[in-house]
């Protein structure tokens, strides 16, 4: 799991195919101090195992799903990425609930300067637009952010200057496609309102309902 805090901006310096897969070799933006073979590290959000790890510099396998699924075969050698080591449970929660496991690519459709911030516009899937709500959260790139405003396959974010400073979210512009992760709260919330028992009726167990969440604060 993590955080959506970006630790540091690293670099892509190496791409190999394996078969229908890939092989990154990357260079973090930060210490490895204690470096762990096989821990995950977050990489533009996707959450991959580090391994072959010499002092900055590791190598990590991207499956043909995560390929289908984000923007990382994309990616030229040389390019800077987004890194998150995985969250301790020692550490503050700066950002929100990640995990690292994208849920589609989005398009950059407006950046417009905006009183000292920037106010981006982004075009993704309809089919993900339930999980994204006002002032709800949402990973772009490994990058936790609140949503501005948003309709049925669009939403909008105001990223401060630090944010474009220290992540590679200041190298967007209109057309730049990036990786999205909605929250993953909305999803569990979702699939317990939709369970169904063995029998296929939905299940009258759970007193979790639409009434509950709306009367609780939750929607």
């Amino acid at each position: 799991m993590f955080t959506g805090i970006i630790e540091g901006v690293g670099k892509l310096l190496a791409k190999s195919n394996t078969g229908s897969g890939m092989a990154f070799r990357l260079e973090a933006g930060f210490d490895l101090s204690d470096p762990e073979e096989g821990e995950s590290i977050a990489i533009n959000g996707v959450c991959l195992t580090a391994c072959k790890i010499e002092g900055r510099k590791f190598t990590v396998d991207v499956s043909p799903e995560s390929l289908s699924r984000t923007i990382l075969g994309k990616l030229s050698v040389g390019d800077s990425i987004n890194m998150e080591r995985a969250l301790r449970l020692s550490d503050r929660l700066g950002g929100h609930i990640v995990s690292g496991h994208v849920d589609c690519v989005a398009t950059v459709s407006d950046c417009q300067p905006k009183g000292g911030f920037t106010l981006f516009s982004f075009s993704f899937p309809g089919s993900f637009a339930r999980y994204v709500i006002e002032k709800g959260s949402v990973t772009i790139n490994g990058v936790s952010l609140t949503v501005n405003s948003c309709t049925t396959d669009t939403f909008e974010v105001s990223i401060i200057p630090h944010t474009l400073l220290v992540t590679t979210l200041g190298q967007l512009s209109r057309g730049s496609l990036v990786n999205i992760e909605v929250d993953i709260i909305g999803k569990y919330v979702e699939k317990m309102l939709l369970s169904k028992g063995t029998d296929g009726v939905k299940s009258v167990e759970s007193q979790l309902s639409s009434t509950f969440l709306a009367e609780n604060g939750f929607v």
